[in-house]
């Protein structure tokens, strides 16, 4: 078990200390109110952790406080550990970005896309050109999810009972099987819609490397970066640092006020069937910690190197079709980040192509991603600084946790 410690006093990394103080305050106030069970934040320049925060319940009912070893879902925050993966096997010459998916995964060897009509009444056609590794990485697959309600593919995947995701009793496999069925929102590489297309990936490093997708992660990327943490399951030993996960509900105040209840999560309590390569993965501050340095330190931590510098810069870069940012594409902003203005994508993150045109304040290049309960990374190249927060709420509607973060720890960055 690793544990995070505040390394560096925030003077020393040129953060400023009161304006952390003002960042602790927000969120405390939150718990305060009720909105928020708990949370940790940490804050570093240069890999060195100068602030570093607990504070509320990690279960409210058990009254049992967030600790710096405490777990979370990480939920999203899974897809770039999932594209790093994918990564470590073009470096080895075993997967190309411009594979067509269907060498690997025959049933997405003829993909049509979506011409017209609704329900029993869709007309589909051959897709323009091959799905492609790329494509998946960068949500450009047109691979949609179930719960938008923004297009008739959208209730294809409800009707094929695809919900949460997963094909009901099937495992990775069986469920991508289960895309593969249905057609395409648009043509491979034309549009971004964010998707399940990592779940689409993870299969594929299973078939090209011959392992579960938590085998190939733990051999290949939680064991060597020291993530003793992460997993798709937790143990009995962890069981009690699990943070519970809660759901938002209108409150007896009424107006801006909310209740918290306890909600369903990922089955982590053994070993679960379906691996999820967009959303399963538990992890601490630790982890993803180590996570980040792996990352920022462009593809090498303590002695280990898992990507090339260069696949680094490939995956943290700009990959949208004419460099557009997400708004371009008339996108939805995902888990709540604030805004898709001057925002792109790389393999598996965000990326800030254009500061003055964010929602909230970021540096340009900055790269990251969040996940549905509330969670959040960034790495900011031009400030070397890494930030993460964690709670455990899904919430019902849009909320200002990501924005006022980013914010707040902008405003923390002196020199």
């Amino acid at each position: 078990m690793g544990v995070l410690r505040q390394e560096a006093d925030p003077e020393e990394t040129g953060l400023d200390a009161k304006a952390l103080g003002r960042l602790d305050r927000h969120f405390a106030h939150e718990v305060d109110e009720g909105r928020l069970p708990g949370f940790l934040v940490s804050v570093a320049r240069g890999g060195r952790i100068a602030h570093l925060t607990a504070y509320g319940r990690r279960d409210v009912a058990a009254g049992l406080p967030v600790e710096s070893d405490t777990l979370w879902r990480i939920y999203s925050m899974t897809k770039p550990v999932t594209a790093v993966a994918a990564l470590t096997l073009v470096e080895e010459g075993r997967l190309s970005l411009d594979d067509p998916v269907g060498r690997h995964l025959p049933a997405f060897a003829e993909p049509r896309v979506y011409e017209s009509g609704s329900g029993d009444g869709i007309r589909t056609r051959p897709a323009a050109g091959p799905l492609l590794v790329r494509h998946l990485m960068t949500h450009t697959a047109g691979l949609t999810f179930a719960f938008y309600h923004a297009h008739p593919v959208d209730g294809l995947y409800r009707e094929a009972g695809l919900d949460s995701s997963v094909a009901p009793g099937t495992d990775l496999a069986g469920t991508v099987d289960a895309y593969a069925r249905l057609p395409l929102q648009f043509d491979p590489g034309t549009q971004w819609n964010y998707s399940v297309a990592s779940n689409v990936l993870g299969r594929i490093i299973e078939v090209v490397s011959g392992q579960p997708l938590d085998v190939f992660f733990a051999e290949r990327i939680l064991g060597p970066l020291g993530m003793t943490d992460a997993g798709f399951h937790v143990t009995g030993e962890q069981a009690g640092r699990l943070a519970e996960l809660y759901g938002e509900t209108d409150g007896s105040g009424g107006g801006d006020h909310y209740g918290l209840e306890p909600v369903a999560g990922l089955p982590l309590h053994g070993r679960p069937r379906f691996l999820s390569g967009s959303g399963g993965l538990v992890a601490s501050a630790h982890d993803m910690h180590r996570f980040m340095e792996l990352l920022r330190r462009r593809g090498e931590l303590d002695g280990v190197r898992l990507l090339a510098p260069q696949a680094v810069d490939l995956m943290t870069r700009n990959q949208l079709p004419g460099g557009a940012d997400l708004r371009a594409f008339g996108s939805r902003p995902a888990h709540d980040e604030p805004g898709n203005e001057g925002i792109g994508f790389g393999l598996g993150v965000s990326v800030v192509v254009d500061p003055s045109r964010t929602q909230a304040p970021s540096g340009l290049g900055t790269y990251g991603w969040t996940g549905v309960a509330t969670t959040a990374f960034w790495v900011d190249p031009g400030r070397d600084l890494t930030v993460q927060f964690y709670t455990q709420v899904r919430p019902r509607s849009s909320h200002t946790v990501f924005r006022d973060l980013r914010r707040l720890a902008h405003e923390a960055v002196a020199g």
